[in-house]
């Protein structure tokens, strides 16, 4: 390259930078404000996921996100691929437990573990409307996911309990979103 070149590409970047930050100074260039944090959208997709449930009684959601902020799987709480929810049951109470959805309902954590498009899923972010059970902590842990941030839980249910236990012993963080009183509305 001779010095033209590069005197002319100085002189090109400058003119771009100067353009650049005059563009900076005039506020109908000015990027909006009030657009919602990562941790917002996330749960907000969260809370969405949650609502493709079919069951009356509780919608659950939960969304995988990597380190890039990419979401790589999403679930909810339902009856495993094949199965008719049309046939089985959605009922909670029964002598029998083949009759309550107990029995048959595959949790949301479970399906997002199942339905991720990245094959590792270590130190994901999982992002869930409900604390996760003791069975669905065992799948987590196994995937080495890195931390749990859930909307509500279930504090009083053994079944949180050990959940809890367990992220303690393997070291898997866990916290309750904080709600920031801010409102999606979306009409479909």
């Amino acid at each position: 390259m001779n010095n033209t070149t590069n005197g002319v590409m100085k002189n090109g970047t400058e003119n771009l930078c100067r353009i650049l930050e005059n563009a900076k100074l005039n506020p109908e260039n000015a990027k909006r404000d009030d657009y919602i944090s990562w941790e917002e959208y996330f749960m907000a997709v969260t809370i969405a996921t949650s609502h493709r449930s079919k069951d009356p009684a509780t919608q659950v959601g939960c969304v995988l996100v990597n380190e890039d902020n990419h979401v790589v799987g999403a679930g909810y709480n339902g009856f495993p691929n094949g199965i008719s929810d049309d046939e089985y049951p959605w009922g909670k109470q029964s002598e029998n437990p083949l009759e309550t959805k107990y029995t048959y309902v595959v949790h949301a954590e479970m399906n997002a573990i199942m339905n991720a498009t990245a094959r590792q899923l270590k130190n994901c972010r999982l992002y869930t409307t409900r604390f996760p059970c003791n069975e669905c902590a065992k799948l987590i842990i196994q995937a080495r996911i890195g931390e749990i941030i859930y909307l509500d839980d279930k504090e009083e249910q053994w079944q949180s309990q050990a959940a809890r236990k367990m992220f303690d012993t393997a070291r898997i963080p866990t916290r309750k979103y904080q709600k920031t009183g801010r409102k999606i509305v979306i009409e479909l």
